[in-house]
């Protein structure tokens, strides 16, 4: 079978993702039988999947195969790693962390491309009139944070760096939105969080940045899907990166136009959102054996914290495991 994609600058990245999905065994890539609709978990700060369903472009191109899109969304990527766990969704995507407290506890899915390092997007933010001056001033201090976060890596990098320990500060866990209203009334002396939820702290609130991830981490994203849904319906995962891949180069090549149809669908001010989509890449790919490492280890420190209950080991997740671990043994 020929197979020929667009973009052209894509074409090889998307035939090894399909050679990957041969070592768990999928077959039959002419055909999604049996896949009539596919779940995708997003959340609302998802900035390209916001854009993809407000634009309808996957639904377009999923048409072809017989298969229909359902948009499932969740308030943070801990809470969608539930849903693709207990089978309301089959594919999402996620920061960092949410894979690995869901790999320790078990969960069956499998990582299947990742968007490159975004570290300014996402910080640690202190009211404008906050005494704190530094990361070494957090000592005692009560931050919020979403638990099991791609910012929960950050928090504990950040005070690493700091010369702190995970335990001199005090963790308040709240999602989002509680955690802005715990922000804005003091009940926290400062907040960790990721775009646009970020963005939005600095010019609604005028929020100060402390220190954002650059330099400590590199705030990937990865798209992962239920094993057993990746493993029958490759078609249906290469047609969503298809679509990612050109709707993730439209964006960046129209940020100003791309902000103007997101907003209104995040609920955000566009200058919010423009903010956001700069300090963000969209260039998704399959996972190299450098990201897998890289992932490797939050997964060894949250263990070693005692975030996770048990030793993570990020290959067994990853589709392809095989070609990745020998080529990552070279």
């Amino acid at each position: 079978m020929s197979i020929d994609f667009t973009p052209p600058s894509r074409r090889s990245w998307i035939a090894r993702l399909l050679i990957a999905l041969a070592f768990v065994g999928l077959a039959e890539l002419g055909r999604a039988q049996g896949a009539p609709t596919l779940r995708v978990g997003f959340q609302k700060s998802a900035s390209l999947l916001t854009l993809q369903k407000g634009q309808g472009t996957l639904e377009r191109k999923l048409a072809a195969l017989g298969v229909s899109v359902k948009w499932v969304e969740f308030p943070a990527g801990p809470q969608l790693l539930e849903g693709l766990n207990v089978g309301s969704v089959d594919v999402g995507y996620v920061g960092e962390a949410p894979p690995i407290f869901a790999q320790a506890a078990g969960a069956k899915f499998v990582y299947i491309g990742f968007d490159p390092a975004s570290p300014e997007a996402e910080a640690l933010v202190v009211p404008k009139d906050s005494p704190l001056k530094g990361v070494a001033d957090l000592k005692g201090k009560k931050i919020a944070l979403n638990k099991g976060s791609n910012v929960h890596y950050l928090l504990v990098k950040l005070l690493e760096k700091h010369g702190l320990a995970y335990g001199d500060i005090q963790p308040v866990f709240l999602p989002p939105a509680d955690a802005r209203a715990a922000f804005e009334k003091g009940a926290v002396d400062a907040w960790v969080i990721w775009d646009p939820f970020l963005a939005a702290a600095e010019k609604q609130l005028d929020a100060r940045v402390l220190a954002d991830g650059r330099g400590v981490v590199n705030n990937y994203a990865y798209y992962l899907a239920e094993r057993g849904f990746a493993e029958k319906h490759p078609q249906v995962i290469r047609a969503l990166f298809d679509d990612s891949v050109e709707r993730g180069r439209w964006l960046k090549a129209n940020i100003k136009q791309a902000a103007a149809l997101i907003a209104p669908l995040q609920g955000l001010d566009v200058d919010v959102v423009e903010a956001n989509l700069r300090r963000f890449n969209y260039q998704v790919a399959p996972l190299t054996p450098a990201v897998v490492a890289e992932q490797q280890k939050i997964a060894d420190a949250f263990h070693a914290l005692k975030l996770i209950p048990r030793p993570v080991r990020v290959a067994d997740a990853v589709v392809g495991a095989p070609a990745v671990v020998a080529e990552a043994g070279k």
